[in-house]
């Protein structure tokens, strides 16, 4: 690959000669904490990139390797004293283990073509096989099979990967939500929807509780019911080029002109639609709209304290014991995690009750506890070891990916809660208050 081609060539170089190697990220790595090798923390991949950015090493399969067994989970960004931005560097070095071919495979550039390539640069396809999975679960042969014995058949990993099949809800967001919802009272905002990939599939009604809330808050909700995926999976997984396709798509569905704001309800998602203009700095056509999109990207909870969020008559409301695990893109990405504690403490006769490690990753981190179940599994065992010590009966969290590892670890490890987002049980609180009020009249 030549060197105007190497993209940690092409890498601002005073990003990487930020890492000081003072070593404070090095607990709050989860992949360093569990192995204790130092190839294996932020310190040490840096060294990796700087040493190939410099000439004096060759990108080979160990580097692509290591950038793969790395989370993303950007919790070194939050400990770093110098400011290190760790999710460029983490980004450039996929895209160059991707374009190098260091980890190319038959079977890996087929599932890497079948999903990256062609099922998520088309949700329709993803809808598809949503709606396939739906029969199968529907049909009860879901149950069947998990009941028959014939799943004890199969490869461990394919075992695995059967029990992460999320439940596929009867609608999907376009489904739900209309195309414009009117503000619920004087409207103060207008703005628009994003209802995402596994979020409008697998958790639709999330989709639809965010836009009552913000209709019930002053905000005309202008939702497409076509929409595309942001690219997030994409930048994260070194497809840069199809990234910025899936970017101009968006911007094009969604001039950001149009908007007071453009609303994002999933962490990982949001994280990476704040960077638009970083992506698209090449793109002349582009440029000007991307950073008006980046200033009104705003996250769900971030927007709502925004604006203030309208207060739920306290009379009736049933005590909730609630505990909140932060998304890593949220926290760590977004650094937003006062306004989703915020959100819970608005909704009346709810105890939150703060949980250990809260913005410790629980191993979903996108699609690595498919790529690396093993460093997964012991990630949310750990998540579920401390939900479990909070005695709440509600698990809260703002992203889809988190949202479907949790559901799955509550019923692996036999912690009985529910996992859901704030802004479902603001809703539900919106919704009580008025059937009292109701059952007043």
């Amino acid at each position: 690959m030549s060197a105007s081609h190497s993209f940690l060539k092409d890498l601002d170089y005073s990003v990487v000669q930020q890492c000081m190697h003072c070593g404070l990220c090095l607990p709050t790595c989860p992949t360093y904490t569990a192995t204790h090798l130092e190839r294996n923390s932020p310190r040490g991949r840096i060294s990796l990139v700087r040493a190939i950015a410099d000439g004096r090493l060759d990108v080979a399969r160990p580097f692509g390797e290591e950038m793969y067994f790395c989370l993303g989970c950007l919790a070194c960004m939050s400990a770093c004293p110098a400011g290190v931005n760790y999710a460029d560097i983490f980004e450039h070095a996929r895209a160059e283990a991707e374009a190098s071919g260091v980890l190319k495979s038959p079977k890996r550039n087929f599932i890497r073509w079948l999903t990256v390539k062609w099922l998520f640069m088309d949700l329709r396809r993803l809808r598809l096989l949503a709606r396939m999975i739906r029969l199968y679960q529907w049909l009860g042969l879901q149950t069947l099979l998990r009941s028959s014995g014939v799943l004890r058949l199969l490869p461990e990993r394919l075992r695995g990967l059967e029990a992460m099949t999320p439940t596929i809800p009867p609608k999907f967001s376009a489904e739900l939500i209309a195309p414009v919802t009117p503000a619920i009272g004087p409207k103060r905002y207008r703005v628009a929807m994003l209802v995402g990939c596994a979020q409008d599939i697998i958790f639709s009604e999330i989709n639809r509780d965010t836009v009552e809330v913000l209709a019930r808050n002053g905000c005309e909700v202008v939702t497409p019911p076509n929409q595309c995926c942001c690219g997030s999976l994409h930048a994260h997984n070194g497809e840069w080029a199809l990234a910025q396709k899936l970017a101009r798509q968006t911007i094009d569905q969604f001039p950001p002109s149009e908007f007071d704001a453009i609303i994002s309800n999933a962490g990982g998602c949001g994280s990476h639609l704040k960077h638009y203009a970083k992506l698209l700095a090449d793109d002349p056509a582009y440029i000007e709209r991307a950073h008006q999109w980046d200033a009104k990207l705003k996250d769900v909870h971030e927007w709502l304290i925004q604006i203030g969020i309208r207060p739920v008559p306290a009379d009736h409301a049933p005590p909730q014991v609630v505990t909140y695990h932060e998304s890593c893109h949220l926290s760590h990405g977004q650094k937003i995690t006062a306004q989703p504690r915020q959100l819970l403490q608005a909704i009346p006769n709810l105890t939150l009750v703060e949980l250990p490690e809260s913005n410790w990753c629980c191993g979903s981190a996108g699609i690595y506890n498919i790529t690396q179940p093993e460093m997964a599994n012991k990630l949310l065992e750990r998540k579920m070891r401390n939900i479990k010590s909070t005695g709440a009966v509600i698990v809260a969290n703002g992203n889809s990916g988190c949202l479907l590892q949790l559901i799955n670890g509550a019923r692996l490890h036999n912690v009985p809660v529910r996992v859901t987002h704030p802004v479902t049980l603001l809703a539900e609180a919106y919704r009580r208050a008025d059937q009292k009020k109701g059952s007043v009249l």
